[in-house]
């Protein structure tokens, strides 16, 4: 995830070419992705740790399947115990909450400060992912790249809004 994120980050913010293989929402070129985003280190801190509780947490379904309930929490529980950025260890546990948008939470899901950065990072993590859920033409992909490309234009247009509320 900690590649695609830079990968994207540093194709967006400086124009370098895409090292990987991308399927980019119509979204991305939206200024306000950009505006909000911590520093790198703190970025990168996230992004290699947003997992580490998994292993705290892992169970197996009837059907041999690994489940990793609760992860996001115990991962932000475990990076605490590790580390001292406040931002990175909200972002850990705040990680999946973009995969798991829904109508109902987009309002709340905006008006967090870094919530762009999920947007960013959830889609470096379905593109990370992709080749071990049958790469990007499966249809896991393209069910979760339908969801980002929804969800994603529907917080831009509500930051949008709440900005143009509060200026006046």
């Amino acid at each position: 995830v900690r590649n695609y994120m830079f990968d994207l980050l540093d194709h967006l913010q400086k124009g370098t070419p895409l090292k990987y293989e991308w399927k980019l929402p119509s979204w991305i070129n939206d200024p306000i992705l950009l505006e909000n985003l911590p520093d790198r280190q703190t970025l990168e801190l996230y992004t290699v740790y947003h997992d580490c509780g998994k292993p705290y947490c892992l169970t197996y379904g009837e059907d041999g399947r690994k489940h990793f309930p609760n992860h996001a929490e115990v991962s932000f529980n475990t990076f605490n115990e590790l580390f001292d950025n406040d931002v990175s260890a909200d972002l850990i546990r705040r990680d999946m909450d973009f995969h798991l948008l829904r109508a109902d939470g987009l309002q709340k899901f905006s008006e967090y400060e870094y919530c762009t950065t999920l947007m960013l990072s959830a889609l470096s993590e379905i593109h990370s992912n992709a080749t071990m859920f049958g790469g990007m033409e499966s249809t896991s992909f393209k069910i979760k790249f339908k969801h980002t490309e929804k969800r994603g234009r529907q917080v831009l247009n509500l930051i949008k809004t709440n900005s143009n509320i509060n200026k006046n």
